[in-house]
């Protein structure tokens, strides 16, 4: 089971794209794809340059993010936040056990 957060960081004057972009130049990102349990930690960033960051940060378990939750980064991940008056908006995804149904499958190109 892996368990993925859909984080939208949201701001202005741009502040949501300048914290994802000293999350990745300050080495904070790579840090946390550096975590035991980590199967994913990317941010992508919106086509019409609107106010908001989508952060898709997935791990293998539940321990695995309260481990992440528990450790030092998450200091540095608030002060950043606070840095740039960021709001939030969490989504929450658990993934199927068994797969994509044979049913879906048919419209996955790989």
């Amino acid at each position: 089971m892996s368990i993925t957060i859909n984080i939208y960081y949201s701001g202005e004057n741009g502040n949501a794209r300048k914290f994802a972009e000293e999350m990745e130049s300050s080495g904070t990102a790579a840090l946390i794809r550096g975590e035991d349990g980590n199967e994913g930690y990317e941010y992508f960033l919106p086509l019409d340059g609107g106010e908001t960051v989508l952060l898709i940060d997935s791990w293998r378990d539940q321990q695995s993010i309260d481990r992440h939750h528990s450790s030092p980064m998450m200091e540095t991940i608030a002060r950043l936040r606070e840095k740039y008056d960021l709001h939030m908006r969490v989504e929450r995804f658990v993934s199927d056990k068994d797969g994509v149904p044979d049913s879906d499958k048919k419209f996955i190109k790989r």
